[in-house]
């Protein structure tokens, strides 16, 4: 029960809330809420770009890898057959052309290789930007 002399008491204190007051009070309610609601779209949004970024990337270092064993698996099976070539030189000049044909092919097989790498890596990259430009395309806008 409150006192007459309780500073917080209805009965000494009337208290009531201008109408003008309240519409602004319900109109910043109404737009945190529609703001809230925006950002928690957009972090949705967002999470699932970052998903895709992470897939997509996850995919292309597989197949990065994959062609590294790849292209590993070629070149000791090369180096072995040389070895084997090399130890069966019956003359030094023998030897010394299998050298060079081998290094030679080497080489251009290395070349080859690097070329195809470069341009895997370069896909890869391509492909794990493309949700975030997709994503960012529809916030903004370019100008006219």
């Amino acid at each position: 029960m409150t006192s007459s002399t309780d500073p917080f008491s209805a009965a000494i204190i009337p208290f009531e809330v201008p109408e003008q007051m309240r519409a602004l009070a319900e109109k910043g309610v109404s737009q945190a809420r529609d703001n809230y609601a925006k950002f928690k779209d957009a972090a949705e949004t967002h999470n699932g770009t970052i998903e895709a970024v992470f897939t997509t990337a996850s995919k292309g270092v597989s197949e990065y890898n994959a062609k590294l064993i790849e292209f590993f698996k070629a070149n000791t099976t090369s180096s072995l057959d040389f070895a084997q070539e090399l130890l069966g030189a019956k003359t030094p000049a023998v030897a010394l052309e299998l050298w060079t044909a081998h290094a030679r092919k080497q080489y251009e097989t290395f070349t080859a290789q690097a070329k195809e790498l470069a341009e895997l890596g370069q896909k890869v990259a391509t492909e794990t930007v493309e949700p975030i430009k997709a994503s960012a395309s529809k916030y903004y806008k370019p100008a006219a």
